[in-house]
């Protein structure tokens, strides 16, 4: 593994990451294992999922997260296989280009983002709660993003709408599972640097530069750097932290401007 091991917080502890394959999945699978924790790799891609698995001397699960009986299976399976489920990372998700604005965007499209985004986690939050509250703890994060605390720079109606569904659920669901040692927070990453992103600035740099404008730290984040998020919110470091919207986002929802 490429990081450094900073600290070893979860020795032990069991983890089930979705999208496990790539991007902020494929940090966090990253960051849990050297921290010490046993990592189940779900993913859609099974040979991607069963790579990184190897990788990080976890195991993998084929889940389409969209798909209520996967879900349960693959909550069962890391239960079968470690005898206890500790976090769940709820982070598969997806942003078409067919998603845009209100008056461009289809139902079909608007209900594949919803379905995947949403009811995914939906999905994978009724499934593990029951395994957590016989173990009397247990810390779930659900990916949101900023923009469920404020508008997109560009239009994605679905998406948008479907991360502030996120945020709203996991605030709900912290409050509710709070005196069974189950915590629950929602993730909210801003723009993280991915070869999407990087396409933007190879394609229209004035437009890219545009949206780097209103980013204080003057940068994208690293997925790494979402990982190390998601390993405080997982570790006991954050035992007094639940039902909380946790922004990693360089400072973009709190800053009117910025000047270059």
């Amino acid at each position: 593994m490429s990081e450094e091991v900073i600290c070893r917080r979860l020795v032990d502890r069991v983890a089930v990451v979705t999208g496990g394959g790539s991007g902020i999945g494929l940090a966090t699978s990253r960051r849990l294992a050297s921290e010490g924790a046993h990592v189940v790799v779900a993913d859609i891609d099974e040979a991607r999922a069963k790579e990184v698995a190897t990788e990080v001397n976890g195991i993998a699960v084929q889940c389409d997260v969209t798909d209520q009986e996967s879900v349960e299976a693959m909550f069962r399976t890391a239960f079968d296989t470690y005898g206890r489920i500790d976090i769940a990372f709820n982070n598969a998700g997806i942003s078409p280009p067919s998603d845009a604005s209100i008056l461009d965007t289809d139902l079909e499209a608007w209900r594949l983002v919803q379905e995947v985004n949403v009811t995914s986690v939906y999905y994978c939050c009724k499934a593990v709660i029951p395994y957590m509250k016989k173990q009397g703890r247990g810390s779930i994060i659900n990916t949101a993003s900023f923009v469920a605390v404020m508008g997109a720079a560009t239009s994605q109606i679905s998406y948008s709408a479907s991360k502030g569904a996120v945020l709203s659920m996991s605030r709900e669901l912290g409050v509710e599972f709070a005196k069974d040692g189950i915590r629950v927070n929602a993730l909210c990453p801003g723009p993280v640097d991915t070869p999407l992103l990087q396409e933007l600035f190879a394609k229209d740099e004035v437009a890219a530069q545009r949206r780097m404008v209103h980013v204080p730290m003057g940068r994208f984040a690293q997925a790494n750097e979402l990982a190390a998020a998601v390993a405080f919110l997982a570790s006991d470091d954050a035992g007094y932290v639940t039902a909380n919207t946790f922004l990693v986002d360089g400072g973009i929802s709190s800053a009117y401007t910025t000047p270059i």
